[in-house]
Protein backbone atom coordinates (compact mmCIF):
# COMPACT_ATOMS: atom_id res chain seq x y z
CA UNK A 1 0.00 0.00 0.00
CA UNK A 2 1.35 3.57 -0.17
CA UNK A 3 -0.44 6.10 2.27
CA UNK A 4 -1.16 5.10 5.60
CA UNK A 5 -3.88 7.16 6.23
CA UNK A 6 -5.68 5.06 3.38
CA UNK A 7 -4.39 1.69 4.50
CA UNK A 8 -5.58 1.95 8.01
CA UNK A 9 -8.84 3.44 6.80
CA UNK A 10 -9.53 0.14 5.05
CA UNK A 11 -7.66 -2.37 7.27
CA UNK A 12 -10.79 -4.01 7.68
CA UNK A 13 -11.28 -5.65 4.22
CA UNK A 14 -8.02 -7.60 4.76
CA UNK A 15 -8.97 -11.18 6.21
CA UNK A 16 -6.79 -11.51 8.72
CA UNK A 17 -6.98 -13.74 12.12
CA UNK A 18 -5.65 -10.81 13.93
CA UNK A 19 -7.05 -7.86 15.20
CA UNK A 20 -5.53 -4.63 14.88
CA UNK A 21 -5.37 -3.94 18.50
CA UNK A 22 -1.59 -4.60 18.51
CA UNK A 23 1.49 -6.97 18.09
CA UNK A 24 0.66 -10.75 19.65
CA UNK A 25 2.32 -11.16 22.64
CA UNK A 26 5.57 -12.98 22.70
CA UNK A 27 5.13 -16.13 25.19
CA UNK A 28 6.69 -16.67 28.69
CA UNK A 29 10.26 -16.77 28.99
CA UNK A 30 12.94 -20.15 28.92
CA UNK A 31 12.59 -20.77 25.24
CA UNK A 32 14.69 -22.14 22.97
CA UNK A 33 15.92 -21.63 19.74
CA UNK A 34 17.62 -24.26 18.00
CA UNK A 35 19.75 -23.97 15.03
CA UNK A 36 21.54 -26.43 13.24
CA UNK A 37 24.64 -25.19 11.63
CA UNK A 38 25.71 -28.68 9.45
CA UNK A 39 22.52 -28.01 7.71
CA UNK A 40 22.24 -25.28 5.25
CA UNK A 41 19.21 -24.62 3.91
CA UNK A 42 19.96 -22.26 0.58
CA UNK A 43 22.55 -20.20 -0.16
CA UNK A 44 22.82 -16.05 1.50
CA UNK A 45 20.82 -13.92 -0.88
CA UNK A 46 19.12 -11.63 1.91
CA UNK A 47 15.82 -12.21 0.36
CA UNK A 48 14.18 -10.04 2.72
CA UNK A 49 16.35 -6.82 2.74
CA UNK A 50 14.51 -4.71 -0.01
CA UNK A 51 12.29 -1.83 0.70
CA UNK A 52 9.06 -0.35 -0.86
CA UNK A 53 10.06 3.49 -1.90
CA UNK A 54 13.54 2.85 0.03
CA UNK A 55 15.27 4.91 -2.08
CA UNK A 56 14.64 8.82 -3.85
CA UNK A 57 16.68 10.84 -6.40
CA UNK A 58 19.46 12.24 -5.23
CA UNK A 59 21.11 9.38 -4.00
CA UNK A 60 19.10 8.99 -1.12
CA UNK A 61 19.78 7.69 1.84
CA UNK A 62 23.51 7.44 1.05
CA UNK A 63 25.10 4.50 -0.52
CA UNK A 64 27.40 4.53 2.61
CA UNK A 65 23.84 3.77 4.53
CA UNK A 66 22.79 0.97 2.09
CA UNK A 67 26.28 -1.45 1.55
CA UNK A 68 26.04 -3.08 4.62
CA UNK A 69 22.44 -4.38 4.16
CA UNK A 70 23.07 -6.15 0.76
CA UNK A 71 19.59 -5.30 -0.16
CA UNK A 72 17.87 -8.03 -2.35
CA UNK A 73 15.60 -6.03 -4.10
CA UNK A 74 13.68 -2.32 -4.00
CA UNK A 75 9.91 -1.86 -4.95
CA UNK A 76 9.75 2.01 -6.56
CA UNK A 77 7.21 3.61 -8.20
CA UNK A 78 6.49 4.32 -12.18
CA UNK A 79 8.58 5.88 -14.64
CA UNK A 80 7.00 9.32 -14.46
CA UNK A 81 5.65 8.70 -11.08
CA UNK A 82 3.19 11.15 -10.07
CA UNK A 83 2.09 9.12 -6.66
CA UNK A 84 2.04 11.52 -3.52
CA UNK A 85 2.43 8.91 -0.56
CA UNK A 86 1.21 10.40 3.06
CA UNK A 87 0.93 14.08 0.73
CA UNK A 88 4.72 14.15 -0.16
CA UNK A 89 5.94 14.92 -3.59
CA UNK A 90 6.50 12.42 -6.31
CA UNK A 91 9.74 10.84 -5.89
CA UNK A 92 11.47 7.84 -6.14
CA UNK A 93 10.99 6.96 -10.00
CA UNK A 94 12.37 3.84 -10.45
CA UNK A 95 14.65 4.95 -13.84
CA UNK A 96 15.94 8.01 -11.41
CA UNK A 97 16.96 5.34 -8.91
CA UNK A 98 17.90 2.81 -10.82
CA UNK A 99 21.87 3.46 -11.31
CA UNK A 100 21.76 4.10 -6.71
CA UNK A 101 20.17 0.37 -6.89
CA UNK A 102 22.63 -0.47 -8.99
CA UNK A 103 26.04 0.46 -7.52
CA UNK A 104 24.59 -1.29 -4.09
CA UNK A 105 23.75 -4.68 -5.69
CA UNK A 106 19.98 -4.42 -5.58
CA UNK A 107 17.38 -5.38 -7.88
CA UNK A 108 14.25 -3.47 -8.73
CA UNK A 109 10.34 -4.07 -9.38
CA UNK A 110 8.94 -1.18 -11.12
CA UNK A 111 5.41 -0.36 -9.72
CA UNK A 112 3.22 0.21 -12.36
CA UNK A 113 -0.54 2.05 -11.27
CA UNK A 114 2.07 5.05 -8.92
CA UNK A 115 2.11 7.05 -12.42
CA UNK A 116 -1.26 7.80 -10.67
CA UNK A 117 -1.28 10.15 -7.81
CA UNK A 118 -3.56 9.11 -5.41
CA UNK A 119 -4.30 5.77 -3.29
CA UNK A 120 -6.25 4.39 -3.32
CA UNK A 121 -5.67 4.49 -7.38
CA UNK A 122 -8.34 6.82 -9.30
CA UNK A 123 -9.27 5.07 -12.10
CA UNK A 124 -10.08 7.55 -15.43
CA UNK A 125 -10.52 5.21 -18.06
CA UNK A 126 -8.95 2.48 -20.38
CA UNK A 127 -7.79 4.63 -22.87
CA UNK A 128 -5.71 6.70 -19.96
CA UNK A 129 -4.73 3.65 -18.42
CA UNK A 130 -3.24 1.98 -21.35
CA UNK A 131 -1.41 5.46 -22.94
CA UNK A 132 0.07 5.23 -19.41
CA UNK A 133 1.29 1.64 -19.62
CA UNK A 134 2.68 2.31 -22.86
CA UNK A 135 4.58 5.65 -21.47
CA UNK A 136 5.94 3.61 -18.64
CA UNK A 137 7.00 0.61 -21.30
CA UNK A 138 8.22 3.27 -23.47
CA UNK A 139 10.52 5.22 -21.15
CA UNK A 140 12.07 1.65 -19.57
CA UNK A 141 12.83 0.56 -22.87
CA UNK A 142 14.82 3.70 -23.89
CA UNK A 143 16.93 3.66 -20.67
CA UNK A 144 19.50 1.06 -21.73
CA UNK A 145 21.74 1.48 -19.25
CA UNK A 146 19.03 0.23 -16.65
CA UNK A 147 19.97 -3.67 -16.36
CA UNK A 148 18.32 -4.44 -13.16
CA UNK A 149 14.99 -4.46 -13.55
CA UNK A 150 13.33 -7.23 -12.52
CA UNK A 151 10.15 -7.42 -13.22
CA UNK A 152 6.97 -4.55 -14.05
CA UNK A 153 4.28 -4.89 -11.41
CA UNK A 154 0.83 -4.55 -13.30
CA UNK A 155 -1.03 -3.53 -10.23
CA UNK A 156 -1.42 -2.96 -6.49
CA UNK A 157 -3.87 -4.39 -3.90
CA UNK A 158 -6.74 -5.23 -6.91
CA UNK A 159 -8.48 -6.50 -4.30
CA UNK A 160 -8.57 -3.40 -2.23
CA UNK A 161 -8.07 -0.10 -5.26
CA UNK A 162 -9.37 -1.69 -8.38
CA UNK A 163 -12.44 0.19 -9.52
CA UNK A 164 -14.22 -2.81 -10.64
CA UNK A 165 -17.57 -0.54 -11.09
CA UNK A 166 -15.35 1.93 -13.70
CA UNK A 167 -12.63 -0.30 -15.04
CA UNK A 168 -14.78 -4.27 -15.08
CA UNK A 169 -13.78 -7.29 -13.67
CA UNK A 170 -9.97 -7.36 -12.48
CA UNK A 171 -9.59 -10.76 -13.99
CA UNK A 172 -10.07 -9.72 -17.24
CA UNK A 173 -8.17 -5.90 -16.70
CA UNK A 174 -4.79 -8.15 -15.64
CA UNK A 175 -5.08 -9.89 -19.33
CA UNK A 176 -5.53 -6.99 -21.18
CA UNK A 177 -2.51 -4.76 -19.31
CA UNK A 178 -0.73 -7.84 -19.57
CA UNK A 179 -0.99 -8.45 -22.73
CA UNK A 180 0.04 -4.63 -23.35
CA UNK A 181 3.01 -5.03 -21.90
CA UNK A 182 3.86 -8.26 -23.83
CA UNK A 183 3.08 -6.19 -27.21
CA UNK A 184 5.50 -3.83 -25.91
CA UNK A 185 8.27 -5.83 -24.17
CA UNK A 186 8.37 -9.28 -24.98
CA UNK A 187 11.28 -10.48 -22.22
CA UNK A 188 11.01 -8.41 -18.37
CA UNK A 189 9.57 -10.69 -15.89
CA UNK A 190 5.67 -9.82 -14.97
CA UNK A 191 5.08 -9.70 -11.21
CA UNK A 192 1.42 -9.92 -9.61
CA UNK A 193 -1.26 -10.24 -8.56
CA UNK A 194 -0.12 -8.09 -5.40
CA UNK A 195 -3.00 -8.79 -3.11
CA UNK A 196 -3.35 -6.83 0.05
CA UNK A 197 -3.04 -10.47 2.07
CA UNK A 198 -3.44 -14.55 1.30
CA UNK A 199 -6.69 -15.21 -0.14
CA UNK A 200 -7.06 -18.68 -1.19
CA UNK A 201 -10.18 -17.63 -3.20
CA UNK A 202 -9.38 -14.90 -4.55
CA UNK A 203 -6.00 -16.30 -5.74
CA UNK A 204 -7.55 -19.85 -7.08
CA UNK A 205 -9.96 -17.46 -9.00
CA UNK A 206 -7.03 -15.12 -10.39
CA UNK A 207 -4.54 -18.22 -11.14
CA UNK A 208 -7.32 -20.06 -13.09
CA UNK A 209 -8.43 -17.13 -15.15
CA UNK A 210 -3.99 -16.26 -15.74
CA UNK A 211 -3.72 -19.53 -16.54
CA UNK A 212 -6.09 -20.19 -19.00
CA UNK A 213 -5.70 -16.88 -20.86
CA UNK A 214 -1.80 -17.15 -20.98
CA UNK A 215 -1.43 -14.49 -19.06
CA UNK A 216 0.20 -16.02 -16.12
CA UNK A 217 2.58 -13.53 -13.89
CA UNK A 218 6.22 -15.15 -13.66
CA UNK A 219 6.43 -14.29 -10.04
CA UNK A 220 3.55 -14.55 -7.73
CA UNK A 221 3.29 -11.74 -5.11
CA UNK A 222 1.08 -11.02 -2.42
CA UNK A 223 1.61 -8.82 0.88
CA UNK A 224 1.73 -9.92 4.85
CA UNK A 225 0.37 -7.45 6.84
CA UNK A 226 -1.70 -6.85 9.75
CA UNK A 227 0.36 -9.06 12.00
CA UNK A 228 0.66 -11.99 9.74
CA UNK A 229 3.81 -13.01 10.97
CA UNK A 230 2.13 -16.09 12.65
CA UNK A 231 0.61 -17.42 9.54
CA UNK A 232 3.45 -16.61 6.91
CA UNK A 233 4.59 -20.43 6.92
CA UNK A 234 0.74 -21.68 6.18
CA UNK A 235 0.03 -19.13 3.40
CA UNK A 236 3.16 -20.08 1.75
CA UNK A 237 2.49 -23.50 2.03
CA UNK A 238 -1.07 -23.05 0.80
CA UNK A 239 0.29 -21.30 -2.11
CA UNK A 240 2.13 -24.03 -3.21
CA UNK A 241 -0.17 -26.36 -2.95
CA UNK A 242 -2.89 -24.27 -5.14
CA UNK A 243 -0.10 -24.26 -7.48
CA UNK A 244 -0.14 -28.21 -7.49
CA UNK A 245 -4.35 -28.36 -7.84
CA UNK A 246 -4.00 -26.14 -10.52
CA UNK A 247 -1.03 -27.52 -12.55
CA UNK A 248 0.76 -24.60 -12.65
CA UNK A 249 4.73 -24.90 -12.87
CA UNK A 250 6.21 -23.38 -9.42
CA UNK A 251 7.10 -19.40 -9.64
CA UNK A 252 9.03 -17.49 -7.53
CA UNK A 253 7.69 -16.09 -4.28
CA UNK A 254 7.75 -12.18 -3.83
CA UNK A 255 5.99 -10.36 -0.77
CA UNK A 256 6.46 -7.43 -1.62
CA UNK A 257 4.40 -5.90 1.58
CA UNK A 258 5.51 -6.96 5.18
CA UNK A 259 4.95 -5.49 8.70
CA UNK A 260 1.87 -3.00 9.74
CA UNK A 261 2.39 0.46 11.13
CA UNK A 262 3.09 -1.11 14.34
CA UNK A 263 5.46 -3.59 13.88
CA UNK A 264 7.52 -2.27 11.02
CA UNK A 265 9.55 -0.11 13.66
CA UNK A 266 9.91 -3.37 16.06
CA UNK A 267 13.35 -5.23 15.60
CA UNK A 268 11.93 -8.03 17.79
CA UNK A 269 9.00 -8.57 14.98
CA UNK A 270 10.68 -7.82 12.46
CA UNK A 271 13.15 -10.92 13.24
CA UNK A 272 9.88 -12.97 13.14
CA UNK A 273 9.07 -11.80 9.66
CA UNK A 274 12.26 -11.98 8.07
CA UNK A 275 12.68 -15.60 9.89
CA UNK A 276 9.59 -17.05 8.53
CA UNK A 277 10.46 -15.41 5.09
CA UNK A 278 13.74 -16.77 4.52
CA UNK A 279 12.40 -20.57 6.00
CA UNK A 280 9.96 -20.47 3.57
CA UNK A 281 12.03 -19.72 0.54
CA UNK A 282 10.53 -16.91 -0.81
CA UNK A 283 12.90 -14.89 -4.01
CA UNK A 284 12.24 -11.90 -2.26
CA UNK A 285 10.60 -9.51 0.18
CA UNK A 286 10.39 -5.91 0.84
CA UNK A 287 9.23 -3.57 3.94
CA UNK A 288 6.29 -2.01 3.54
CA UNK A 289 6.11 1.83 3.61
CA UNK A 290 4.03 3.58 5.91
CA UNK A 291 5.60 6.95 6.19
CA UNK A 292 8.89 8.83 4.06
CA UNK A 293 10.19 7.59 0.95
CA UNK A 294 14.07 7.42 0.59
CA UNK A 295 14.53 5.93 4.13
CA UNK A 296 14.60 2.52 3.33
CA UNK A 297 11.47 2.56 5.22
CA UNK A 298 12.52 4.19 8.65
CA UNK A 299 15.98 2.38 8.57
CA UNK A 300 18.17 5.81 7.98
CA UNK A 301 17.70 8.56 9.39
CA UNK A 302 18.70 12.35 7.86
CA UNK A 303 20.31 10.70 4.56
CA UNK A 304 23.13 8.76 6.42
CA UNK A 305 22.21 7.91 10.45
CA UNK A 306 21.55 4.24 11.30
CA UNK A 307 18.26 3.57 13.39
CA UNK A 308 17.65 0.68 15.60
CA UNK A 309 16.37 -1.09 12.58
CA UNK A 310 19.17 -0.55 10.40
CA UNK A 311 21.53 -2.33 13.10
CA UNK A 312 18.84 -5.16 12.75
CA UNK A 313 19.40 -5.52 8.48
CA UNK A 314 23.05 -5.16 9.36
CA UNK A 315 23.43 -7.86 11.03
CA UNK A 316 20.99 -9.48 8.54
CA UNK A 317 23.27 -8.00 5.78
CA UNK A 318 26.54 -9.62 7.64
CA UNK A 319 25.30 -13.12 6.95
CA UNK A 320 27.67 -15.18 3.82
CA UNK A 321 27.68 -18.73 3.09
CA UNK A 322 24.40 -20.61 3.79
CA UNK A 323 21.32 -20.01 6.12
CA UNK A 324 21.15 -23.08 8.29
CA UNK A 325 18.33 -24.81 10.29
CA UNK A 326 16.66 -22.40 12.64
CA UNK A 327 13.49 -23.63 14.74
CA UNK A 328 11.38 -21.64 16.68
CA UNK A 329 9.30 -23.27 19.46
CA UNK A 330 5.99 -21.83 18.42
CA UNK A 331 5.11 -19.44 15.11
CA UNK A 332 4.06 -16.68 17.69
CA UNK A 333 7.02 -16.53 19.99
CA UNK A 334 10.91 -16.59 19.95
CA UNK A 335 12.18 -16.89 16.68
CA UNK A 336 15.06 -16.59 14.57
CA UNK A 337 17.42 -17.03 11.53
CA UNK A 338 20.93 -18.08 11.47
CA UNK A 339 24.09 -18.09 8.62
CA UNK A 340 27.08 -20.06 8.75
CA UNK A 341 30.28 -19.14 6.63
CA UNK A 342 32.36 -22.06 6.46
CA UNK A 343 35.46 -19.83 5.00
CA UNK A 344 35.81 -17.85 7.81
CA UNK A 345 33.73 -20.38 10.24
CA UNK A 346 31.13 -17.36 11.50
CA UNK A 347 28.01 -18.69 12.54
CA UNK A 348 25.37 -15.45 12.96
CA UNK A 349 22.14 -15.83 14.78
CA UNK A 350 19.67 -12.68 14.57
CA UNK A 351 16.59 -13.43 16.92
CA UNK A 352 14.12 -11.65 18.94
CA UNK A 353 10.20 -11.54 19.70
CA UNK A 354 10.47 -12.67 23.08
CA UNK A 355 10.84 -11.47 26.81
CA UNK A 356 13.20 -12.49 29.69
CA UNK A 357 15.87 -15.27 29.86
CA UNK A 358 15.73 -17.63 26.55
CA UNK A 359 18.21 -19.74 24.91
CA UNK A 360 20.09 -20.89 21.60
CA UNK A 361 20.92 -24.20 21.35
CA UNK A 362 23.92 -24.37 18.23
CA UNK A 363 24.52 -28.08 16.87
CA UNK A 364 26.68 -28.96 14.24
CA UNK A 365 29.85 -26.65 15.44
CA UNK A 366 32.54 -29.22 15.33
CA UNK A 367 34.50 -27.04 12.28
CA UNK A 368 34.38 -24.40 14.61
CA UNK A 369 36.90 -26.18 17.44
CA UNK A 370 36.51 -27.22 21.07
CA UNK A 371 36.61 -23.45 21.87
CA UNK A 372 34.59 -20.63 20.66
CA UNK A 373 34.05 -16.50 21.31
CA UNK A 374 30.69 -15.96 21.70
CA UNK A 375 29.01 -12.19 21.14
CA UNK A 376 25.53 -11.06 21.97
CA UNK A 377 24.68 -7.66 21.22
CA UNK A 378 21.29 -6.10 21.12
CA UNK A 379 19.10 -2.87 19.13
CA UNK A 380 16.22 -1.04 20.97
CA UNK A 381 13.10 -0.81 19.76
CA UNK A 382 13.38 3.19 19.27
CA UNK A 383 11.55 5.11 16.40
CA UNK A 384 12.53 6.13 13.02
CA UNK A 385 13.37 9.83 14.66
CA UNK A 386 16.25 8.31 16.82
CA UNK A 387 19.88 7.16 15.35
CA UNK A 388 21.45 4.60 16.92
CA UNK A 389 25.03 4.69 16.61
CA UNK A 390 25.85 0.82 17.52
CA UNK A 391 24.20 -1.59 18.82
CA UNK A 392 24.85 -2.41 22.46
CA UNK A 393 27.40 -5.22 23.38
CA UNK A 394 25.70 -7.22 26.19
CA UNK A 395 28.62 -10.04 26.72
CA UNK A 396 31.43 -11.26 24.75
CA UNK A 397 32.93 -14.72 26.40
CA UNK A 398 34.78 -17.66 25.52
CA UNK A 399 32.79 -20.98 25.98
CA UNK A 400 33.54 -24.79 25.23
CA UNK A 401 31.56 -26.61 22.24
CA UNK A 402 30.72 -30.18 23.38
CA UNK A 403 29.90 -33.12 21.16
CA UNK A 404 29.93 -29.88 18.27
CA UNK A 405 26.89 -28.67 20.49
CA UNK A 406 26.82 -25.44 22.57
CA UNK A 407 23.82 -23.67 23.94
CA UNK A 408 24.00 -19.69 24.65
CA UNK A 409 21.63 -18.06 27.22
CA UNK A 410 20.27 -14.95 26.26
CA UNK A 411 18.68 -12.93 29.69
CA UNK A 412 16.58 -10.22 30.11
CA UNK A 413 15.45 -10.60 26.79
CA UNK A 414 12.84 -7.37 25.62
CA UNK A 415 10.48 -9.11 23.05
CA UNK A 416 10.62 -5.79 21.10
CA UNK A 417 14.48 -5.60 20.81
CA UNK A 418 16.45 -7.11 18.42
CA UNK A 419 19.50 -9.82 19.52
CA UNK A 420 22.72 -10.71 17.51
CA UNK A 421 24.43 -13.82 18.14
CA UNK A 422 28.10 -14.47 16.61
CA UNK A 423 30.06 -17.18 17.22
CA UNK A 424 33.41 -17.74 16.11
CA UNK A 425 36.42 -19.97 16.97
CA UNK A 426 38.17 -18.71 19.78
CA UNK A 427 41.87 -18.28 18.05
CA UNK A 428 40.08 -15.52 15.92
CA UNK A 429 38.86 -15.07 11.92
CA UNK A 430 40.80 -12.91 9.38
CA UNK A 431 40.28 -9.68 9.48
CA UNK A 432 38.20 -8.79 6.78
CA UNK A 433 36.11 -11.53 4.54
CA UNK A 434 38.04 -12.29 1.37
CA UNK A 435 36.40 -14.87 -0.72
CA UNK A 436 33.11 -14.20 -1.93
CA UNK A 437 30.43 -16.84 -2.99
CA UNK A 438 28.97 -16.32 -6.40
CA UNK A 439 25.06 -17.54 -5.28
CA UNK A 440 25.39 -15.09 -2.65
CA UNK A 441 26.18 -12.20 -4.79
CA UNK A 442 23.48 -10.45 -6.79
CA UNK A 443 22.80 -12.23 -9.56
CA UNK A 444 21.00 -11.36 -12.99
CA UNK A 445 19.76 -13.70 -15.68
CA UNK A 446 21.84 -16.62 -14.02
CA UNK A 447 21.17 -19.56 -12.21
CA UNK A 448 22.29 -20.44 -8.70
CA UNK A 449 23.57 -24.05 -8.69
CA UNK A 450 24.51 -26.60 -6.49
CA UNK A 451 27.78 -29.09 -6.59
CA UNK A 452 29.41 -31.26 -4.62
CA UNK A 453 32.94 -29.84 -5.64
CA UNK A 454 32.06 -26.08 -5.67
CA UNK A 455 33.25 -24.20 -2.65
CA UNK A 456 30.15 -24.03 0.06
CA UNK A 457 28.64 -26.49 -2.15
CA UNK A 458 27.13 -23.26 -4.50
CA UNK A 459 28.08 -21.65 -7.93
CA UNK A 460 26.34 -19.94 -10.59
CA UNK A 461 25.69 -21.05 -14.13
CA UNK A 462 23.75 -20.10 -16.94
CA UNK A 463 25.65 -16.71 -17.05
CA UNK A 464 24.36 -16.76 -21.27
CA UNK A 465 22.97 -13.58 -22.64
CA UNK A 466 24.73 -10.53 -24.20
CA UNK A 467 23.47 -8.03 -26.71
CA UNK A 468 19.67 -6.71 -24.61
CA UNK A 469 20.41 -4.81 -21.72
CA UNK A 470 16.71 -6.53 -20.48
CA UNK A 471 18.66 -9.64 -20.28
CA UNK A 472 22.15 -9.18 -20.06
CA UNK A 473 23.56 -11.80 -17.67
CA UNK A 474 25.83 -10.54 -14.96
CA UNK A 475 26.96 -11.16 -11.15
CA UNK A 476 28.08 -8.20 -9.10
CA UNK A 477 29.77 -9.14 -6.04
CA UNK A 478 29.60 -6.30 -3.36
CA UNK A 479 32.95 -6.82 -1.44
CA UNK A 480 34.58 -4.62 1.35
CA UNK A 481 38.17 -3.82 1.72
CA UNK A 482 40.16 -2.39 4.50
CA UNK A 483 42.67 -0.48 2.86
CA UNK A 484 42.72 1.13 -0.79
CA UNK A 485 46.06 -0.63 -2.67
CA UNK A 486 45.66 -3.04 -5.64
CA UNK A 487 44.51 -6.28 -4.96
CA UNK A 488 44.90 -9.56 -6.27
CA UNK A 489 41.82 -11.43 -7.19
CA UNK A 490 41.24 -14.84 -8.27
CA UNK A 491 38.22 -16.27 -9.99
CA UNK A 492 37.17 -19.58 -9.13
CA UNK A 493 35.18 -20.90 -12.39
CA UNK A 494 34.00 -24.11 -14.57
CA UNK A 495 34.36 -23.62 -18.22
CA UNK A 496 33.05 -26.72 -20.20
CA UNK A 497 33.22 -26.19 -23.74
CA UNK A 498 36.63 -27.28 -24.12
CA UNK A 499 37.59 -23.46 -25.75
CA UNK A 500 38.39 -20.24 -23.72
CA UNK A 501 35.65 -18.38 -22.91
CA UNK A 502 35.76 -14.86 -21.93
CA UNK A 503 33.48 -11.91 -19.42
CA UNK A 504 33.95 -8.87 -18.89
CA UNK A 505 35.02 -7.00 -15.21
CA UNK A 506 34.22 -3.88 -14.71
CA UNK A 507 34.42 -2.61 -10.64
CA UNK A 508 32.91 0.78 -9.22
CA UNK A 509 31.64 1.89 -12.58
CA UNK A 510 34.85 2.09 -14.01
CA UNK A 511 35.92 0.72 -17.51
CA UNK A 512 35.34 -2.57 -18.89
CA UNK A 513 38.34 -5.61 -19.36
CA UNK A 514 38.20 -8.71 -20.69
CA UNK A 515 38.67 -11.77 -18.37
CA UNK A 516 39.34 -15.44 -20.17
CA UNK A 517 38.65 -18.72 -18.56
CA UNK A 518 40.80 -21.93 -20.09
CA UNK A 519 38.80 -24.70 -20.16
CA UNK A 520 38.27 -27.03 -17.30
CA UNK A 521 37.39 -30.91 -17.29
CA UNK A 522 33.47 -29.64 -17.57
CA UNK A 523 30.79 -27.74 -16.30
CA UNK A 524 30.65 -27.76 -12.65
CA UNK A 525 34.48 -28.73 -12.68
CA UNK A 526 36.20 -25.55 -11.42
CA UNK A 527 39.93 -23.61 -11.92
CA UNK A 528 41.22 -20.61 -11.23
CA UNK A 529 42.39 -17.70 -12.83
CA UNK A 530 43.83 -14.61 -11.68
CA UNK A 531 43.94 -10.63 -12.05
CA UNK A 532 44.65 -7.16 -10.11
CA UNK A 533 42.29 -4.63 -9.46
CA UNK A 534 42.84 -0.89 -7.80
CA UNK A 535 40.12 -1.03 -5.02
CA UNK A 536 39.37 2.00 -2.80
CA UNK A 537 38.76 1.57 0.96
CA UNK A 538 35.41 0.19 1.85
CA UNK A 539 32.71 -1.10 -0.39
CA UNK A 540 33.02 -1.34 -3.83
CA UNK A 541 31.07 -3.31 -6.40
CA UNK A 542 32.42 -5.95 -9.27
CA UNK A 543 30.73 -7.48 -12.29
CA UNK A 544 31.32 -10.38 -14.27
CA UNK A 545 29.08 -9.76 -17.23
CA UNK A 546 28.60 -11.73 -20.09
CA UNK A 547 26.71 -9.07 -21.47
CA UNK A 548 26.62 -5.29 -19.88
CA UNK A 549 25.59 -1.77 -20.69
CA UNK A 550 29.29 -0.48 -23.21
CA UNK A 551 30.58 -4.02 -23.02
CA UNK A 552 30.26 -5.30 -26.28
CA UNK A 553 29.80 -9.10 -24.77
CA UNK A 554 31.99 -12.09 -23.49
CA UNK A 555 32.19 -15.37 -25.60
CA UNK A 556 31.70 -18.79 -25.05
CA UNK A 557 30.35 -19.92 -21.68
CA UNK A 558 31.36 -19.60 -17.83
CA UNK A 559 30.26 -20.29 -14.62
CA UNK A 560 31.35 -18.76 -11.42
CA UNK A 561 32.18 -20.36 -8.18
CA UNK A 562 33.95 -17.69 -6.23
CA UNK A 563 36.26 -14.69 -6.28
CA UNK A 564 39.07 -14.17 -3.57
CA UNK A 565 40.70 -11.12 -2.66
CA UNK A 566 44.12 -11.27 -1.26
Amino acid sequence: MSGRTARAALAATLLTAVTLAGPPAAQAAGSTLTVNVAAPVRPVTHAAAGGLYALAENDRPADATLYPLHLRNVVQPAPGAQQRPNGQPPGGDALRVAQQATRVGAGMVIRMPDIYPDFPYRWVSWADWLSKVDAQVTARLAATTVTNVEAWELWNEPDLTWDTAAAGDFNAGWVRTFQRVRSRDTVTPILGPSITGWRADWMRSFLTNARNTGTLPDVVCWHELNHTAPRLAADIAAYRALERELGISPRPISINEYAWTDEVYVPGIEVSYIAKLERAGVEMANRAFWNEYGTVNGLVLNNNQPTAHWWLYRWYGDMAGSMVASTAPTQTGLDGLAAYDPTRRIVNVVLGNESGTNFVRLTGLGALGGTVRVRLESTPDTDRFTAVGAPAVLSDTVQTVSGGALTVTVPNMNARFGYHLVVQPAGGVPAFQQRYEAENASVFRAQRRTAGGASNGGYVGGINNSGDFRTDSYVDFVVTVPTARTYTMAVRYANGTGATATQGLAFNGGGWSTLSYPPTAGWAQFGTVTTTLNLRAGPNTIRLAKGSPFFAGGTGFAELDYLELT
